[in-house]
This record gives C-alpha cells, structure tokens and sequence, in this order.
C-alpha cells in the first residue's frame, strides 16, 4: 500500500489535477491520499487568533479542514472516492479504488495523537501508514527541493527548521519498515507508467531517521 499526502498548497496548481489522474489511473486499492489543510487549515489559525480558542478546539477544527481538502479532491476527478474508517479502507480497497482518506473520526479516536499545532497532516499521513501497514509514504509538496536532493544527507532536523516537515514526523516514521518521501509538486511525471519504487528511489527525496 502507498500513501501519498497531498499538500494543500497544491490547490490551484496545474499539477493537483495530474497527480489525482496518475492515482486514479494506477491504483488497484491500494493507493490512499491524505489531504493537507491548506486554506482550510489557515483559516483555523486565523479564527483561533480572533478567538482564542484552545488547541484541543483548534486541532479538532484542523482535522475537519483537511476532510473539506479531501472531499474538494474527490468532486476534482470521478474515479476518486472518500474513505472515513478502517471498514470503509477495507471495502473500496477490494473494489479496487483510488480513495481520499477524511481523516477526522479516525484521529479524533485516538487520545494519543497531541491535540496542537505541532502535529499537521505531515505526520497524520505517517499515522496512517502505521495503521495500515503501509509500504511506501510520499508526501508531495509544493517546495523546491533540489538542493536537498544536491546533498548526499540531510539532518531530519534540518527538514524541519526549513518547514519541509512538522517537528512530530520523525516520530511517527522512525523505526518502521515503511519508507518516506518528499516530492515536489511536479514529480508527478515519475508515474506516469505506474507506480515504481526504481523511479521513486530516482527522483524522490527520502527521509532516513538515523541521519
């Protein structure tokens, strides 16, 4: 299984709309997207400071923002349908269908998931691909990242202090047989045969926790 998160700043960029073709195109079940926040999410943030709301609220109000993303990518191409459980996973995967994962109810279930800001769709995705036993994670975002891809290594903390990923992933993907991923918004080209780990090894940047 792939999991492939798709940063909500991809919306209004011409490639959202490729990566959700490849997927479709490909995925016999066993392809799930997580959906960012994005605009949604920044609205959060910008209520919580009129407000004042707690965390606890906040997070709540983020994870609802990231099922709005993902409902929005499921009505951009018809071959995508959405998922909220682990039932619902189960079944489309033996229908064979590309899903968007509304990852709200499952979240909220789990009082160990940190209800704060530290904790965005970066690391619900890995929290995920831990559920479910995934075999490969690619978080696809909208930054540049040739000159990481340039370097031989790259520090998982020098990630974060970039913003490349929230300060929780590590956490979530260390120790776990899967492998993680950045890709730029544009790498969507590597799959447009299928879904290959050789050209994911190729162009991906991959994240090693004991770096």
């Amino acid at each position: 299984m792939w999991i492939i998160k798709i940063g909500g700043s991809l919306l209004g960029a011409p490639e959202l709309s490729r990566w959700l073709e490849v997927i479709v195109k490909y995925s016999n079940g066993d392809i799930i997207i997580v959906p960012g926040g994005g605009l949604f999410a920044d609205a959060v943030r910008e209520v919580q400071q009129l407000t004042n709301i707690n965390d606890a609220v906040a997070h709540q109000l983020a994870l609802m923002a990231m099922d709005q993303f993902g409902l929005l990518l499921a009505s951009m191409n018809a071959g995508l349908v959405t998922a909220s459980s682990e039932l619902e996973i189960a079944e489309l995967g033996w229908q064979h269908r590309a899903m968007v994962w509304l990852p709200s109810q499952m979240i909220l279930a789990d009082h160990s998931v940190p209800k704060n800001w530290q904790v965005t769709s970066d690391s619900i995705s890995a929290w995920l691909a831990n559920k479910l036993g995934a075999e490969q994670l690619m978080i696809v975002k909208s930054k540049p990242l040739i000159p990481y891809q340039k370097k031989q290594s790259n520090p998982p903390q020098q990630l974060v202090d970039d913003e490349l990923i929230d300060g929780q992933l590590i956490n979530y993907i260390s120790g776990k047989k899967y492998q993680t991923w950045l890709l730029n918004k544009v790498e969507y080209s590597i799959f447009e045969q299928g879904f290959n780990l050789k050209n994911l090894q190729r162009s991906g940047l991959e994240i090693h926790t004991n770096c």
